[in-house]
């Protein structure tokens, strides 16, 4: 019983962000309230708010589970992964399977028209960059100590949303990822191979990564 209440429950929250993302495509984010996506929904506002407690959240819905993606990598890494490497392989992976969350979705475009014309989701969007920063940077302590994990956190950040921005511009721009998907590959391994390795719990950093063009 608790797995199909949690089945259910994941259920709902799935249809009321689709049913929201689809009212904001089409009538913008700052015109649709939360009350008319409830009375879409058939649910009142209150249950909206349970599972979302920013209206805001209901667009960025996916930033909770690229949250638990990055926390299961990490902690789930075997011994000889760092956990850089982890975050790296993990974006690669969303990468090589075209998961929406790395910016190759078809309906990309229209995702980020919304967020260009609302201040109010702009703004969400900086704070849920910050609070994935902050969670790497938990994660980052428990293995490479407080001095190194801001930085190191806050560099890999840098290098995942400089990647991430790179391919959303240019399938915004109307060309097709199959166009460039081998090139934005690339450029997502250069961009994290510029982030230094720190040393874990007293033990060495290891080489940095081989870069495309570069003598091993």
């Amino acid at each position: 019983m608790t797995g199909l209440r949690e089945r259910k429950k994941q259920e709902t929250r799935q249809r009321l962000a689709d049913l929201a993302t689809a009212m904001f495509i089409e009538r913008g984010f700052d015109n649709v309230s939360v009350a008319e996506v409830a009375e879409a929904a058939g649910v009142s506002k209150v249950t909206v708010f349970n599972y979302f407690p920013r209206k805001e959240d209901l667009f960025f819905d996916r930033t909770p589970e690229f949250a638990e993606l990055l926390t299961s990598a990490v902690r789930s890494r075997d011994a000889e992964t760092t956990p850089l490497a982890a975050i790296r392989e993990l974006v690669l992976g969303l990468f090589d399977a075209r998961h929406p969350m790395a910016g190759f979705a078809e309906a990309a475009p229209l995702f980020w028209n919304v967020v260009l014309n609302s201040p109010a989701l702009r703004a969400r969007a900086r704070e849920a960059v910050e609070e994935l920063e902050a969670l790497m940077a938990t994660l980052f302590t428990e293995a490479y100590g407080a001095p190194a994990a801001r930085l190191t956190a806050a560099l890999t950040v840098a290098a995942w949303r400089t990647a991430y921005l790179t391919g959303v511009r240019r399938v915004m721009a109307g060309e097709r990822t199959d166009d460039f998907l081998a090139e934005q590959r690339a450029w997502t391994v250069e961009c994290f191979a510029a982030v230094p390795e720190p040393a874990i719990a007293g033990r060495l950093p290891g080489p940095a990564p081989h870069r495309p063009g570069q003598r091993p």
